[in-house]
């Protein structure tokens, strides 16, 4: 049973010539263009199999000769006697596709990208910003040009449909080879000898029994091409909850023309935002180049905001801390805001006397400081729930840390008890008890000797449940002590005496200000 096509509209383009535009854009391909001669610019990239060079990729020029992928080094070169040989590096041209993906969300957030040589654009409702799908797609394939690659598009109901009309560059999916299915190589010579040429050939047969010869995999892509079934693709990134955009006629040159721009969206933003009532908490800039390059910031804030002028502080504390200034370049023709991360923020409640109540100053440096230092250098202590004392918080992204939260404390004599100073691990230490179960009146740390004046405790915390029920895990008896200089320690006796050890170690969990 086939599943109707749900009225989306793809875009795909297949970049036939990618590893050889892409040496050709790093330079690795420029020293054939020098030599002249009628085949100088042909060249190949090769790579190792089974002890044997063989051609990975071809330029046009080293195709238009007559060779072919596969083809050893060897029989190559014994045509062209000149042909330059390059490595094939798939990573870089893996890395080339994705960056091209990414710059793809000029024209939609749903882009996918497919190796070794094809890109997705799910179109669906963005098309008329572009002026309908053939401005569209004649718009990438000039952006693609502009930067030195080849795209030939297609248009179809569903991304591997449309991606085979782009690699085989028919207008119909009835007209694509048999082939255009994916499918061992022993379908494909099936296929052949039963005389099934066309996708038209294998529609008109009846769809069980090709399931019954050439199995259920090979009918499920014959259904994705055909529209029969639309499987969607998988974005780089879902959709953002709220995203603004500017387009120019003339590219902005002027890095602070932009930020004007970028404070514009964020009043739209901030309109949006009111209306669902909720506030950023990451927000994302794209600064896309005329010549392809997109320049990406991101601030990050510990609660919500819809404040514009917020915003711009952040950005330009991120700019300010980047390596790299920003270069607008040939000009920038498209500035995009996302709100990433978005979180409840009720109206501010105001003053009888106007103004706001207190605006958060702490939540405010929180937020510069991530902007100048990073989002991992500025770390928020969370309650975690276990009475073991090194386990009861951790630490987090001070953006990933809860907005609101009430630190568990059993009692108000808890937190007395609990030094502001933890020692990872706790260390050992020497100790002298009037009894082995008592209080310790004299203990050595770090080769130095502690007379203990005073002690309050113990505090006694047991293991977790599950490793007392497997046999391990040990009761320790905490002691808040006091040595003659006045300082102040949290030690612990791991073991109970004569029921869990018979000689419990001492340690030093803490240190109390």
């Amino acid at each position: 049973m086939t599943e109707l096509p749900s009225g989306r509209r793809y875009l795909a383009l297949h970049l036939p010539w990618l590893p050889a535009e892409r040496a050709i854009r790093a330079g690795a391909a420029s020293r054939e263009v020098a030599s002249g001669g009628p085949s100088s610019e042909a060249f190949v990239l090769i790579e190792k199999d089974r002890g044997a060079q063989r051609l990975a990729a071809l330029s046009p020029a080293a195709a238009a000769e007559g060779l072919t992928i596969g083809m050893t080094l060897a029989d190559a070169r014994a045509r062209l006697p000149a042909l330059l040989a390059l490595p094939h590096d798939p990573a870089a041209d893996a890395a080339l596709l994705d960056w091209l993906a990414a710059g793809a969300d000029r024209w939609t957030p749903m882009v996918m990208a497919l190796p070794p040589a094809g890109l997705v654009l799910d179109i669906t409702g963005c098309v008329h910003l572009h002026g309908g799908e053939a401005a569209l797609a004649d718009d990438v394939v000039r952006r693609l040009a502009r930067i030195g690659l080849t795209g030939l598009p297609a248009l179809g109901e569903t991304p591997q449909g449309a991606l085979a009309l782009a690699v085989h560059q028919v207008d119909d999916v009835g007209d694509l080879p048999a082939h255009a299915v994916p499918a061992a190589e022993a379908v494909h010579i099936a296929l052949r000898r039963a005389g099934l040429k066309t996708l038209d050939d294998l529609r008109r047969r009846e769809r069980k029994a090709l399931t019954a010869r050439f199995g259920s995999e090979f009918s499920a892509r014959l259904a994705e091409i055909l529209g029969e079934v639309d499987s969607h693709i998988v974005p780089r990134a879902a959709p953002p909850p709220v995203s603004t955009e500017q387009r120019f006629a003339a590219p902005l040159t002027q890095a602070e023309a932009a930020l004007t721009v970028i404070e514009a969206l964020a009043v739209r933003a901030g309109l949006e935002l009111t209306r669902r009532a909720e506030g950023g908490r990451r927000f994302g800039v794209a600064l896309f180049r005329a010549d392809g390059h997109v320049d990406r910031l991101a601030v990050e804030t510990a609660a919500p905001v819809r404040d514009p002028k917020v915003l711009i502080r952040l950005l330009r504390e991120k700019i300010g801390a980047l390596a790299d200034p920003l270069d607008p370049g040939f000009g920038y023709d498209l500035i995009r805001l996302d709100v990433m991360v978005t979180a409840p923020l009720a109206e501010v409640q105001l003053e009888l006397a106007g103004g706001t109540i207190a605006e958060g100053e702490v939540g405010a440096l929180v937020d510069r400081l991530v902007a100048r230092l990073g989002r991992q250098r500025v770390r928020r202590l969370v309650a975690a729930d276990s009475h073991i004392p090194e386990q009861a918080a951790f630490d987090l992204a001070s953006s990933e840390a809860p907005l609101a939260q009430a630190w568990p404390v059993s009692d108000a004599d808890q937190a007395i008890w609990r030094p502001l100073q933890l020692l990872d691990p706790p260390q050992p230490i020497e100790v002298v008890a009037e009894v082995p179960d008592g209080p310790p009146r004299r203990f050595k740390w770090r080769r130095r000797l502690h007379d203990v004046t005073l002690s309050e405790g113990p505090e006694r915390i047991a293991s977790e449940w599950w490793r007392r029920a497997e046999g391990e895990g040990r009761t320790r008896d905490y002691y808040r002590v006091e040595d003659t200089d006045g300082r102040r320690f949290w030690l612990f006796r791991h073991g109970l005496y004569d029921r869990e050890t018979r000689s419990p170690g001492w340690y030093v969990h803490g240190l109390f200000a």
